[in-house]
């Protein structure tokens, strides 16, 4: 993982394994984000929160900070809405934002740190590059070693 930024939220933390909801820069399908939250709450678990975005291959972006743009206003209160319903449910709540060169990568990767009981793979269909959710979705389903939702 390249790079991340954190909000935690919520309630004493659960023993247990979480539930990881993830995205790749695109707000979350409806579905995905009721059934993660969902799964927390009936499982007792934490909920992590990740958006997982491409930070471009440029050294002196990141040098001068320019790799921080901000997300458009509408797309912000999406990415805190699931967090913002499961938190109030009592369900203890980690937010991330994941930069990397290589998106795909990092999902991998933070999804082997945590060790989630269930990645919900949540990305909304209409708003995400068919390329990009294919190849998501095809290293998910070879590579992670959890139960994997995505909204097909």
């Amino acid at each position: 993982m390249e790079a991340a930024s954190r909000v935690t939220e919520g309630v004493d933390a659960p023993t247990g394994r979480p539930v990881l909801l993830a995205t790749m820069g695109v707000p979350f399908d409806p579905d995905a984000a009721a059934f993660a939250v969902d799964a927390a709450v009936e499982g007792g678990q934490a909920l992590i929160v990740a958006n997982v975005v491409e930070l471009p291959p440029l050294a002196m972006s990141v040098r001068m900070g320019y790799d921080q743009l901000p997300e458009a206003h509408e797309d912000a209160e999406a990415f805190r809405a699931p967090a913002a319903l499961a938190h109030s449910l009592g369900v203890r709540v980690e937010r991330l934002r994941v930069r990397s060169p290589r998106p795909v990568e990092a999902l991998l990767e933070l999804t082997a740190e945590r060790a989630p009981s269930v990645l919900v793979f949540g990305p909304d269909r209409d708003r995400i590059k068919r390329g990009i959710y294919r190849k998501a979705a095809k290293a998910i389903r070879e590579r992670v070693a959890c139960l994997v939702w995505l909204p097909e």
